[in-house]
């Protein structure tokens, strides 16, 4: 397996925090409060089928029990991956880290509105709800040349007849929801035969719950009409179900002030992608910052963040962290 390595995702965040500390300790002296940097392990899950393993931790949603017997590709077990890294499991793996007043965020936006609308920094305000399905769609397999148009039960067919119908319905449903279907397998999957199954995936996401709702409810049953009307069964996997996180509004409110003090071109905006700062939310005050992502890329080699508004972010994070810090 080739390992495909974003410069910002997550980096960013890290060198950000170290650079603001840096500068703050440098001028101000020690803050009131303590200021700390913490680098999560597998927000993602990218090595390990685990996502927010470092940010469970702190909220004490990370079992012990949940990651044993699971490997990365190249076979290392989490386990042997934990102890090589030089740490271990908690030993009360349910506490919760009851000293912290707030936990800020900075990261590269992974879209392209910050950049599409020229502006350096986003304030995110909420992080957005998430269903994620399996469709299995089961006809029949048959001949692609005996078996008259009229007579198939076309799992591909039906299929692709449901994908268009879930596309029409995010534009039409239009912002902030968004509905995306991003992998579809067929079986069997040759030139000759007609499908007699086909499995795709869909990603809806939202930020508020009630539409999220409301939407993925009015998909499914778009795909039980479809699947009757081509004469198919239809199988609906839901499989991700998370709720919209809305960040602390006085950090918010924070990160408002001192941008518009500090002449900091800003947008309030919401993040669609996933973070550590969703899973901090519910229990500690949490708010996060953007900058922009050229072209939307992310988790790519291409993944790009001009200098300039690298910096931009390093100092609206060093104001926040001023205001948070030591401000009496």
């Amino acid at each position: 397996m080739t390992a495909i390595l974003s410069a910002y995702d997550g980096q960013y965040g890290i060198i950000a925090g170290f650079l603001a500390l840096r500068y703050l300790k440098e001028k101000y002296g020690a803050p009131l409060r303590n200021l700390e940097v913490v680098s999560m392990a597998e927000e993602e899950g990218s090595r390990f089928p685990y996502s927010y393993w470092g940010s469970n931790n702190i909220v004490g949603q990370a079992k012990a029990e949940d990651v044993q017997g699971i490997k990365d590709f190249e076979g290392t077990s989490f386990d042997d991956a934990i102890q090589q890294a030089g740490f271990g499991y908690k030993k009360d793996p349910e506490a919760i880290r009851s000293d912290l007043k707030s936990f800020v965020e900075i990261h590269v936006e992974q879209g392209n509105v910050l950049e599409k609308e020229n502006i350096p920094v986003g304030i995110v305000q909420h992080i957005v709800g998430q269903r994620r399905y399996t469709i299995t769609v089961n006809g029949e397999a048959n001949h692609a040349g005996t078996t008259p148009m009229g007579y198939r039960a076309d799992a591909m067919n039906a299929a692709s007849r449901m994908t268009c119908a879930i596309n029409d319905m995010a534009v039409a449903e239009g912002d902030p929801l968004v509905a995306t279907v991003g992998s579809m397998y067929l079986e069997p999957n040759t030139v000759n035969v007609v499908p007699g199954k086909a499995t795709f995936t869909i990603d809806i996401r939202h930020t508020e719950k009630d539409a999220l709702m409301d939407f993925t409810a009015a998909v499914e049953a778009k795909l039980q009409e479809i699947a009757e009307q081509i004469g198919v069964d239809v199988a609906i996997d839901l499989w991700m179900d998370a709720d919209p996180v809305p960040m602390d509004q006085d950090i918010v409110k924070v990160m408002q002030k001192q941008c518009d003090e500090n002449d900091v071109h800003y947008k309030l905006m919401h993040s669609g992608a996933g973070h550590d700062a969703q899973v901090i939310a519910p229990v500690i005050p949490t708010a996060m910052l953007f900058v922009p992502s050229h072209k939307g890329i992310s988790h790519n080699p291409k993944e790009y963040t001009n200098p300039e508004h690298l910096a931009e972010g390093v100092q609206a994070l060093i104001h926040t962290l001023y205001e948070l810090g030591y401000a009496e």
